[in-house]
């Protein structure tokens, strides 16, 4: 998995591999799934401080198409925690909706047996 860090702000660049290596973690089973993140910090008041660490998570992805998912936080690492986390929520229950044989199992069924009916 490719993942493309980007951010202005000094103390967020410490974190580049930290991030890097969170989100292959994360994609680590759905590699194939998503083949590209980025992972954008920013810093929302500057040094004022407060809950204003955010980050924004963009996935590409072949099933859900772009899924951009944005976090704030207290501090760098639980804003990119949340993110990915949300975005593989997302992605995995799209996939799940492509994958679903239950839901065409009874529409199947029901076509089946009104073909019968007429015949």
């Amino acid at each position: 998995m490719q993942v493309l860090f980007k951010s202005r702000d000094p103390q967020a660049d410490e974190l580049r591999d930290v991030a890097q290596r969170r989100a292959r973690f994360v994609f680590r089973r759905l590699g194939w799934l998503a083949p590209k993140a980025i992972v954008q910090l920013s810093d929302v008041n500057g040094p004022r401080g407060g809950v204003d660490k955010r980050c924004q998570v963009e996935i590409r992805s072949g099933v859900a198409g772009t899924v951009v998912v944005a976090s704030v936080a207290h501090d760098w690492r639980t804003a990119l925690d949340n993110a990915l986390s949300r975005a593989l929520r997302f992605l995995v229950r799209q996939w799940r909706r492509g994958n679903d044989k239950r839901a065409l199992r009874p529409r199947a069924i029901f076509l089946n047996h009104a073909e019968e009916q007429r015949g």
